[in-house]
């Protein structure tokens, strides 16, 4: 039996499409650029995360020599929020990515250890975390769940009883 697998999102042209509170959540992943540590790349990733108390938490991508040590905005951001705001859930986060000082063409999508990080997050607020994703132009993406990226995901029912 053949199974399809379909991913909706939102594409937006411009910023000011989006509600106030959106426009707020990219212009702080857009700062969060400066944040990046990218000595080997240039490539910078800034991300903002919304909190249900209303908190916004920001970080950004911190690269190492050894790349596999290397850190994503968007898990940074995630452990960030968790740790300052325990009780709160993220409800949504944003995400820019920039080369040289400019936004990249399309949005950057979160890579796939990044997909497995919000797929759990989303298991843990019991709720889906909402996510918008920045490219030059003002282009956006908005998937009203992070999961929606992550098919057939690895969760803890794989575990088992252990």
């Amino acid at each position: 039996m053949r199974q399809t697998y379909q991913v909706v999102y939102a594409q937006y042209a411009s910023l000011e499409a989006l509600p106030p509170e959106d426009q707020q959540l990219v212009a702080a992943a857009r700062g969060a650029l400066s944040l990046a540590y990218t000595p080997y790349s240039g490539f910078c990733v800034g991300a903002a995360a919304r909190l249900s108390n209303g908190a916004i938490v920001c970080g950004a991508n911190f690269e190492n020599a050894a790349y596999p040590m290397c850190l994503c905005a968007e898990r940074s951001t995630l452990a960030a929020a968790i740790s300052r705001h325990p009780d709160a859930c993220v409800t949504d986060i944003a995400v820019a990515a920039a080369t040289k000082g400019q936004l990249t063409n399309t949005p950057a999508t979160p890579c796939g250890a990044c997909r497995q990080v919000l797929y759990e997050a989303e298991q843990k607020f019991g709720r889906p975390i909402r996510l918008i994703l920045q490219g030059k132009d003002h282009s956006l993406l908005v998937f009203e769940r992070a999961s929606d990226l992550l098919p057939l995901a690895f969760g803890s029912e794989a575990l088992g009883s252990i």
